[in-house]
């Protein structure tokens, strides 16, 4: 949630929360996890649509099944509004968040109302397998993109930090295919809260009227600048620094002394 609304803030954007679960966490990983009451989650959603309009809902955190349910129906009645799902399936660490009965509910209930989708390669592979598949089903990122797009989502974004390459490639899919790749450098140490800033980020572009290409190449530099320039608070992930712009020229000034 911190991670959201500092990213929202940042870009411009006014945040608008609505909290799904509560955690106990630090910046090495998640120790647990308390759902918030499905008709709480619902009733702060409605609360919030009533009074002020939305450019766009980003959904990461879903805490149960029974939320998951009452966030789809709440957003299929916004047809209209811009989808981001960043489906958070584990911490960074690890800790796993999420059952195979909310991933189920996930796939049947909030993908196919989806616009786009922001997993990295582990989580795609997880969302990909469905149910009655092989046990040796192995499918590569681009088929897992492929099916996740069969159940109704406009377009997956595929972040590549967990591949084995000398660069972080991330990819764009839609229907059609591949809509663009980026490459970034692959920085050193692990991050507290990266996924949640790249989806965030990719919400406050498309809320500022880029169309979803434009949006998640100008998302993925912000992000990449907030990893370069993160720094640490406790003793485990680094912290992404998401107002990395505003101490700009600090920066600057120091370097010219």
């Amino acid at each position: 949630m911190q991670a959201d609304i500092l990213t929202l803030s940042s870009m411009g954007c006014h945040a608008l929360s609505v909290v799904t679960a509560i955690t106990i966490q630090d910046t090495m990983g998640v120790e647990d996890m308390l759902p918030i009451d499905a008709e709480w989650v619902a009733d702060q959603a409605r609360c919030v649509l009533e009074d002020v309009p939305v450019a766009v809902f980003k959904i990461g955190l879903l805490g149960s099944v029974e939320a998951v349910a009452a966030i789809a129906e709440v957003v299929s009645d916004y047809p209209d509004i811009p989808l981001v799902l960043d489906p958070i399936l584990a911490s960074g660490r690890g800790d796993q968040l999420v059952s195979e009965d909310l991933i189920s509910a996930m796939r049947e209930l909030l993908i196919p109302q989806t616009t786009l989708i922001t997993p990295n390669s582990l989580e795609v592979r997880r969302l990909a397998q469905d149910d009655d598949a092989d046990e040796d089903d192995n499918p590569d990122l681009g088929e897992c993109a492929r099916r996740i797009l069969a159940l109704g989502c406009e377009y997956v974004l595929i972040t590549g930090t967990h591949e084995n390459t000398p660069q972080v490639i991330n990819t764009l899919y839609e229907q059609q295919g591949v809509v663009r790749t980026d490459s970034w450098q692959r920085l050193a140490g692990t991050y507290h809260g990266s996924g949640c800033t790249l989806a965030s980020a990719v919400a406050a572009t498309i809320a500022n009227g880029l169309a979803i290409p434009e949006a998640v190449r100008d998302a993925q530099e912000y992000t990449w600048q907030t990893l370069k320039y993160a720094y640490r608070t406790g003793m485990g992930q680094l912290v992404p620094d998401r107002l990395f712009w505003a101490r700009e020229e600090e920066r600057e000034d120091e370097q010219a002394r």
